[in-house]
């Protein structure tokens, strides 16, 4: 066929945490939404519906051995996701923010990116049955104007959003520049991430 596929975005998901980690890091996450006072107070002047560190804590490794075993369970998924995306030679990828979230029923995070890093991502502690997803956009969406809609049953990779659901334990990862949100939880507790930039 004298078609091919171009500008490629890539988006890694696998298995970061098992259930004795995720335990480990559910617990932790309470004990800094009880203790954090500052990002409880960041979460309510800024809406957020829930709790999350931020703009508190930014040591988390430093903090906790189990976020400090996660976090070096990440860096080996980044340098997987940085191999594939053809990065060129020489780039060394660090962790320079990490920070837990704790998101009420209801609650969601509207479309946005991460400026000023490479690779952006999330690790899914508690993922509760009707949790909402994370909602990827195509970044080409702004520049389609007159472009008709695609059929349902499209391939993923020509639709305009595309949905990834989360199961505790899982690691998703994308470009940071890739526009992404997470559509309203319908859950009835809490649903629990810690989320990541690399630069």
């Amino acid at each position: 066929m004298p078609i091919k596929s171009l500008f490629a975005t890539p988006f890694y998901q696998d298995v970061a945490a098992d259930a004795g980690l995720l335990a480990e890091l559910e617990h932790s996450c309470r004990v800094f939404e009880k203790e954090d006072k500052a990002g409880r107070l960041w979460s309510k002047e800024n809406a957020y519906p829930g709790y999350t560190s931020y703009s508190s804590l930014d040591d988390l490794p430093q903090r906790d051995p189990g976020f400090a075993d996660l976090k070096k369970i990440i860096d080996k998924h980044v340098k997987t996701f940085a191999k594939a995306c053809d990065f060129a030679p020489g780039l060394k990828l660090r962790c320079n923010s990490l920070w837990v979230n704790i998101l009420k029923p209801g609650g969601m995070h509207s479309g946005h990116i991460h400026p000023h890093s490479v690779i952006s991502g999330t690790v899914y502690v508690r993922v509760p049955e009707g949790a909402g997803s994370l909602k990827l956009e195509d970044p080409r969406l702004p520049f389609m104007m007159g472009a008709p809609m695609r059929r349902e049953d499209a391939p993923e990779a020509v639709q305009p959003f595309v949905y990834a659901k989360p199961s505790p334990g899982s690691i998703f990862l994308w470009e940071s520049w890739l526009r992404h949100e997470v559509m309203a939880s319908q859950a009835k507790s809490d649903r629990i991430s810690i989320s990541f930039n690399y630069g």
